[in-house]
This record gives C-alpha cells, structure tokens and sequence, in this order.
C-alpha cells in the first residue's frame, strides 16, 4: 500500500466529522488538513440564561512522504505545532485546541522512530483558565504496517487498525 492509498482511507474516516482541506500542491508540506470545531452550551430554562460554554477544537495535519527521517520529521513537527497555535484563540470559555500530526511514510528510519516517540508539545492560556494545547504524533510505515506514535498519539491506535487491516 502507498502513503496516496493509506490517506484515501484515513480520510473517509475523517469526512464524517472534520472538515477535510486536500492541498494538491507538489511543494505543499502537508497533503490534507482536517479541522473539527466544537461550541456546546448549557442553559437554564431560557437559552439566553446560558450556565456554562465550552469550545474544543482539534486540527489535524496529515503528511504522505516516501522516506522519514529525522530532519524531515523536526521540518513537519514545527509546521505543524506553529500552525495549529495560529488558530488557537483563548478566552474564557475555550476549553482545549488539540493539534495532530499523522505522517504516513513508505519508510521510517530507525532514527526517526525513536525521535518521534520522544516529541511532545504542551501550551496552557492563562495558566488553563483559558484552556490548553496537546499534541498528538503518528508516524505510519505503510510498506511493513508498523506504527511510531507520540505518548498521546497512542489513543489513535483504533483509527489505523482499519489501515493496517486492509494492506494484509
């Protein structure tokens, strides 16, 4: 399986909820961006009697490359990270702007497996009473199947067993 085919699958996974950006640009660094925005509010009997909001947003940033190597993999990292931030707005009732970088390479080196378990970003607003940022890192070597993910990006583990399961 390609990165091009395993991005096809990942992406109807993704249409239901995000709202999916294709960047068909040879020079492009990123070939797809997903964004899901989410606003929720309570009230009390009246909706102009709002109790609470909350809004937590995620962006995800997808890459396809042939080979990932370390320096490749800082270039996508920053990109990402600095990105995603650009949209973060805090205020009182943000909640959290997750950002996740997905790199589906046809090869990983060893290097760049180990790098990208120990890559990890973290930003409060206000000390978190205006919310925070995480990050989440997948790295997946479409050639053998295997996995390189961050400490959180191991939550997104489900999502790819789709993947996995159709290259066998």
């Amino acid at each position: 399986m390609t990165p091009t085919e395993a991005l096809d699958i990942l992406l109807k996974s993704y249409r239901s909820y995000y709202d999916i950006t294709l960047h068909e640009e040879p020079d492009a660094l990123f070939a797809a961006e997903a964004v899901f925005l989410s606003h929720g509010e309570q009230y009390f009997l009246l909706k102009k009697a709002v109790v609470s909001e909350s809004e937590s947003n995620e962006y995800v940033f997808i890459a396809t490359v042939d080979t990932l190597d370390e320096s490749l993999l800082q270039r996508l990292d920053e990109a990402a990270w600095t990105t995603g931030l650009g949209h973060v707005v805090p205020h009182s009732s943000h909640r959290n702007t997750d950002i996740t970088l997905i790199i589906l390479a046809d090869s990983i080196t060893a290097e760049a497996k180990a790098a990208v378990k120990k890559l990890h970003h973290y930003k409060s607003y206000r000390f978190g009473l205006q919310g925070w940022s995480n990050y989440r890192l997948v790295a997946l070597e479409t050639s053998t199947g295997t996995l390189a993910y961050n400490r959180l990006g191991g939550n997104l583990k489900k999502l790819f067993r789709n993947i996995i399961s159709l290259q066998k």
